[in-house]
């Protein structure tokens, strides 16, 4: 463990030469008294990474450390259940900025108090990966694999898995199965993104392709506690649990409901006639944030997972509650005159969510223990679980007759002309519509859909369409259809010229640009989409969603590395720490300490070069030979690194992307014609399913991106999801309401898939519990201010609905943590025995993080919902081969590779820093102005498309909300 932890040493030195410093009005003798913490600090070394689940870092350091990483506010707040680095220096905006002192500091130049804060936050958050990596793998179907290893490997470095085999009905059974019963994919499998997501893993072809198992991030013990299955649950609950249990829509009308003050205007959504601009639906908002951000991460999901059948869930139909609440803290029936206060209704029924294997899970043995091999159910995940763009693309043979490729031209999808808008972007068309045949001739085929979604635009996934689907289906098409133009343009000018592109089934043949074919360029030209999708996710999206220094940098870590390539500490890195690692004889510690080294190369494009004297290193070293080679399957495949569990997104994971307070109840349409007035207010749920055809045709794409653009999003906090949602016509399920409550939905789905409540998926996850529902108000709040007060009087409402109860200090509720004095945790959670506690325990999870007041600096989600994004943001970035070993020439073309890496065709610089980096012109504005050139002057000063257009986005990471010089007039400034 020491040689690692001298390694880990110098990486914290090599990030602390980065440092820089600022503004400061912090103290002298504070600011020397964090100097000598720092020594003292040093002098300990680093913590080792936990050898067990109980002895986990849970984002908290000594005082030493948070001293010398924040000074006094650091040590001000680590009594707190939240994480400490939020609280470092140049964690926030210019405030948590130290400066004026940094001359003096004793520590040298290369150790300033912003450098040791935002590079102390960095190293807390790559101890939560490693931790989370080690301890919150839970494959469905290899975990006993997983413990126990194979008899010569143990189960954290294994690599290939029996259950990852194509099965012999496969129809791609015999094309990688050799005479031994060895599956290894090859040939045209391995060139492309194959439609079902097989062969991404060429020694393991079924993982991640559609229809395999959720996997999980919690232990299975943990999963489905309403089942009571052991003592643990049966203590954190009592009888206290259910699928109605506490009621889902008396939780979403008394936790969730947007308070509105003129809802004669707002009409529960639905605004008013013609899309008046009078119409007014009030939201909480978020400054640094827009609706174009909201919809991305609709457009996201719908290509990494569902659970639905072509938009179907089972065929029986379960309540949604509005049956109980509690009063005076015991349980009473809900009256029907109760149910029309509170808006309820006791007759919504939905369809039950699908279950691949049901209960009881099997069980193995090992060193004396029982473990379960699986979760007590499972479901699938019904599209593949890779950043595919299979949304656009397809994931089975059904979706993909519904994607339509230019009968004119097959390398292009095709795209039509409609409305009559005359921006400059407009002749690239728009996405034809379903054809249902209804008026057709006889020989007339129907596109294979659903009947709820007639009328809309031709898409893969086509389920829960939205104008924001239509929207990013629209602009991703023709960016695809721009880079077939591009490279067809690279054609023309050099015909003969070596494209980069091979193939595997004879990679010694050069392939010249002309020599590609449609269909050839159509999957070149998904491969660089899926990618740039992938990098807007990544570096663009997500770094305006956690709005500060650390996650600017850490984003960027996970796609280029810890600083820019031609940084020299990059090199010392890769050439001294990753190369360490790679030749590291004990494969379970080289395995454990793989991410944080990766942090330095880069995960996007490791393994994509080799070189001779150093077989086993996978960054980039630009002096040396490369000698990477198709015909290797080593060199395609040696990037990628599963942690020892197949990649599968988590049940977990839907349950954090759980996000509908982002969406207005009405959006603020504006032209590019007069960009500063909202010439109506659309209802968001009149933009739904055919109806989004017609909105798309009258706004027109370029309108639409102005208008997204411009409105903020709603903050993730309770009491503010859109009413329209609340009370959604859903006349397909021919009940008795034709309605539902998707807030109220949004509980039970979690219940029905068994995910732990709040507090032991905190537990879970590495992070503190709560031990009443007072800890969520934000200690850094002034006492007796009004936001202190709301703060309360919604703790107030979080007691009202989930009650307390008298606990009982003989009740162990979890092994998953300890009490600091190394006791086991009870149901009393520090209280004495016998005194009445809140129901914390059985608190949903999306009502948990809803309530997480205390966040880091520029943090749209909670800091529970990040850590399940650590893990897994990270996980589909390192099992990707096409974005790992396989992102090369070779797969992407040399056109395509650099147009990946420089977002386009060139690479382009802002004009100004941004926060004190210099920063290309981002990946998603690019492709804005390649599509649409008419928005040249509204992205004109826009660094980050997902920051509100209008906003200025002032000095260092503020969060003001304040008009840029031509946004003055803009009437959401009022």
């Amino acid at each position: 463990m020491k040689s690692y932890r001298n390694l880990l040493l110098l990486f914290v030195a090599l990030c602390f030469s980065i440092s820089a410093g600022a503004i400061d009005t912090t103290s002298i003798k504070e600011r020397l008294s964090a100097d000598k913490a720092c020594v003292r600090m040093t002098d300990k070394g680093l913590r080792p990474i936990a050898e067990q689940q109980s002895e986990r870092f849970l984002g908290k350091v000594t005082e030493d450390t948070a001293n010398c990483r924040g000074g006094s506010k650091a040590l001000a707040y680590r009594d707190s259940v939240w994480v400490d680095w939020p609280n470092y220096w140049g964690a926030g905006d210019v405030g948590s900025l130290a400066g004026g002192l940094e001359a003096i500091t004793t520590l040298g130049k290369h150790l300033k108090a912003n450098g040791r804060g935002v590079d102390g936050a960095l190293m807390d958050l790559e101890y939560q990966r490693m931790e989370l990596l080690r301890f919150n793998l839970y494959e469905n179907n290899t975990y006993e694999n997983y413990v126990k290893g194979d008899g010569k490997t143990a189960g954290p470095i294994l690599k290939t898995w029996e259950a990852m085999r194509l099965p012999a009905s496969h129809p791609q059974f015999q094309q990688v199965t050799n005479e031994s019963g060895v599956q290894l994919c090859k040939g045209d499998l391995i060139r492309y993104r194959n439609l079902t997501g097989i062969c991404n893993d060429i020694y393991n072809p079924a993982m991640g392709s559609t229809n395999q198992l959720f996997a999980r991030n919690v232990r299975f013990e943990s999963t489905f506690p309403d089942l009571g299955k052991n003592e643990l649950a049966i203590n954190r609950h009592g009888d206290r649990l259910g699928l109605l249990k506490p009621d889902p829509q008396i939780i979403s009308r008394k936790l969730f409901t947007r308070a509105q003050s003129k809802p004669d205007a707002c009409q529960f959504g639905k605004g008013l006639p013609d899309n008046s601009k009078n119409a007014q639906c009030d939201y909480k908002k978020a400054p640094f944030f827009n609706v174009l951000a909201a919809y991305w991460i609709q457009f996201m999901t719908h290509d990494w997972f569902s659970h639905l059948n072509e938009g179907h869930n089972a065929d029986a139909r379960i309540s949604v509650g509005c049956v109980s609440q509690k009063v005076n803290n015991q349980e009473q029936p809900v009256t029907a005159e109760e149910a029309v206060k509170l808006g309820c209704r006791p007759n919504d029924k939905i369809d039950a969510a699908y279950i691949a294997q049901s209960e009881p899970a099997p069980t193995f043995e090992h060193d004396g223990k029982t473990f379960l091999s699986r979760a007590h159910r499972t479901t699938q995940n019904t599209v593949t679980a890779w950043w595919d763009a299979s949304q656009i693309y397809g994931f089975d043979d059904l979706s993909l007759k519904r994607v339509k490729r230019d009968p004119n031209d097959s390398a292009k999808l095709l795209m039509l002309p409609r409305g009559a808008h005359t921006g400059a972007g407009e002749h690239l068309g728009y996405l034809p519509v379903f054809n249902s045949c209804e008026s057709s001739p006889a020989d007339c085929v129907a596109d294979p859909i659903n009947p709820a979604w007639k009328g809309q635009e031709a898409a893969a996934f086509a389920d829960n369409w939205t104008i924001g689907l239509s929207f990013y289906h629209n602009l991703f098409v023709r960016e695809h259809n721009q880079f077939v133009d591009a490279f067809r343009a690279k054609a023309a000018a050099t015909p003969q010229a070596d494209s980069g592109l091979r193939n595997p089934a004879n990679p010694a043949q050069v392939i010249t640009y002309q020599a590609v074919n449609n269909d050839e360029l159509f999957q070149v030209a998904r491969l660089v989409v899926a990618a740039e999708i992938a990098k807007i996710h990544t570096i663009e999206w997500t770094t305006q969603l956690l709005y500060d220094e650390p996650m600017y940098m850490g984003m960027n870590a996970n796609w280029n590395g810890l600083v820019e390539k031609d940084n020299p500490i990059a090199k010392i890195l890769e050439k001294i720490v990753v190369n360490r690692l790679a030749q590291s004889q004990d494969e379970t510690k080289a395995n454990q300490f793989y991410s944080v080294f990766a942090s330095g190369a880069g995960i996007f494009g490791l393994g994509s070069h080799r070189y001779e004297d150093r077989p086993g290193f996978l960054g980039y070293l630009p002096d040396k030979n490369d000698i990477w080679d198709l015909r290797n399957p080593e060199h395609v495949n040696g990037g990628i690194n599963h942690f020892g569990s197949p990649f599968n997104f988590p049940e977990e994971f839907p349950t954090v992307y759980r996000l509908h307070p982002l969406i207005p109840d009405l959006l603020e349409f504006r032209d590019l014609q007069h960009p500063n007035a909202i010439s109506k207010k659309v209802p968001v749920v009149s933009t739904f399913r055919g109806e989004a055809t017609q909105a798309m045709t009258d706004g027109g794409l370029s309108n639409w991106a102005l208008s997204l653009g411009r409105q903020r999003l709603g903050l993730l906090t309770l009491q503010n999801h859109a009413q329209f949602l609340q009370n959604l016509d859903m006349p397909r399920l021919q009940t008795e309401t034709n309605k539902i409550d998707v807030a109220a939905l949004d509980l039970v789905r979690d219940r029905e898939r068994g995910v732990p409540r709040f507090n032991e998926f905190r537990r879970q996850y590495g992070l503190k519990q709560l031990t009443s529902f007072d800890d969520f108000i934000d200690k850094h709040l002034k006492k007796g201010s009004p936001e202190q007060k709301e703060q309360k009087r919604l703790i107030g409402l979080l007691r009202e609905v989930y009650g307390q109860h008298k606990c009982d200090a003989s009740k162990v509720i979890t092994d998953a943590q300890l009490n600091s004095d190394g006791s086991p945790i009870n149901d009393c959670l520090g209280h004495p025995n016998g005194s009445l506690v809140d129901n914390i325990e059985d608190l949903d999870t999306v009502v948990g993080w809803l309530s997480e007041f205390t966040r880091p600096h520029g943090f749209a989600i909670s800091e529970t919902q990040f850590h399940v994004f650590i893990l897994n943001a990270s996980r589909r970035l390192f099992s990707d081969r096409f974005f790992t070993s396989s992102f090369r020439p070779e797969f992407y073309s040399t056109l395509g590779h650099q147009w990946v890496m420089d977002n386009g065709p060139d690479k382009q610089w802002e004009p100004a820093t941004s926060n004190g980096h210099k920063v290309q012109v981002s990946p998603l504005k690019r492709i804005l102005l390649r599509t649409m050139p008419e928005l040249s002057g509204q992205l004109a000063n826009v660094v980050n498309v997902f920051d509100p257009w209008g906003r200025d986005r002032g000095e260092y990471y503020s969060l003001q909300w304040k008009p840029k010089a031509d946004a003055t007039k803009d009437e959401s400034f009022r």
